[in-house]
């Protein structure tokens, strides 16, 4: 049986998508306000975690289930390509499910959970039956979920001993992973033709390019501003200010963006993204100065 390049499995797993949900598990460490003395060990494996293991499982899974799709967006992918031969997609997908569940297993109850939940949600965004990418609302929800708030609760519970965040961490939590759901719509511009000729109905494919730039924004910044409101509710206005100021950067970008939508999704994903994920970070400690 031919087998992959470890290039090709490299490029399968996507190591560059890997950041946002270990952003958003140290996120979820520093929201706990517990000290990380003598929990180094956990913490790390919970990176790893977030990041090689359940991102690049979901990376996976989505591959070998949209290899007829990326034949037409992304061609030079390693499953269309042919680097990736025979079912070899399929089994990295399952093997890395499983290795997974056994490093969250290592991680306390809650947070074997929720990775559990993510992995859930992973197969069911790109899989049939559900395949929740088929619908540009549900499955970004999914994605968002899975990438920031899932990940944020895992940080925060590894740091618990395995118990589940307060209410004002899941908050938090939700509140960035519903504004995910924007990003993952700018990840969608890019492959408008392939998705409509298979029927995948992202959001630029149902509402238009124009109007999903417009969703996508303010899907994004609605959740921060809601986050601004709490901080202040909780006594964190530094906080609250510095999160005001990196959205009111993002506006001015998004008007852009708006404007462009085709030409500039790709341009806002890589310069808007970090101003959203740096605003996770703050609300991170600030809630830390809540808990303290």
């Amino acid at each position: 049986m031919q087998r992959p390049a470890l290039s090709a499995v490299a490029e399968l797993l996507k190591p560059i998508t890997w950041f946002p949900p270990m952003w958003a598990f140290g996120c979820g460490v520093v929201a706990s306000g517990l000290p990380a003395d003598g929990r180094w060990p956990v913490i790390v494996a919970g990176v790893l975690l977030a990041g090689p293991f359940v991102c690049a499982t979901s990376q996976a899974v989505n591959d070998w289930f949209d290899r007829h799709v990326d034949a037409i967006n992304e061609p030079q992918r390693p499953i269309p390509s042919g680097r990736m031969p025979g079912h070899w997609g399929l089994y990295i997908a399952v093997l890395w499910t499983l290795l997974s569940l056994l490093l969250a297993w290592q991680l306390g109850f809650a947070g074997f959970v929720a990775a559990g939940v993510g992995l859930l949600l992973a197969w069911a965004y790109s899989a049939p039956p559900l395949r929740l990418k088929r619908n540009g609302w549900w499955g970004n929800a999914a994605c968002g979920l899975c990438y920031e708030g899932l990940a944020w609760i895992t940080g925060a519970a590894v740091m618990a001993m395995g118990q589940w965040p307060d209410g004002r961490s899941l908050a938090l939590a939700l509140l960035y992973s519903l504004g995910a759901h924007g990003i993952m719509t700018l990840n969608d511009f890019k492959s408008i033709t392939g998705d409509r000729q298979m029927g995948i109905r992202s959001l630029p494919v149902m509402l238009g390019a124009p109007r999903a730039a417009q969703v996508a924004s303010l899907v994004m910044a609605l959740p921060q501003v809601i986050v601004i409101a709490l901080l202040v509710s909780w006594g964190q206005g530094g906080h609250a200010l510095a999160i005001a100021g990196l959205l009111a950067v993002q506006a001015l970008m998004m008007r852009r963006f708006i404007a462009e939508p085709l030409k500039r999704a790709l341009w806002y994903s890589g310069a808007g993204v970090p101003l959203y994920v740096s605003g996770m970070l703050v609300s991170a400690f600030a809630l830390r100065g809540v808990v303290a």
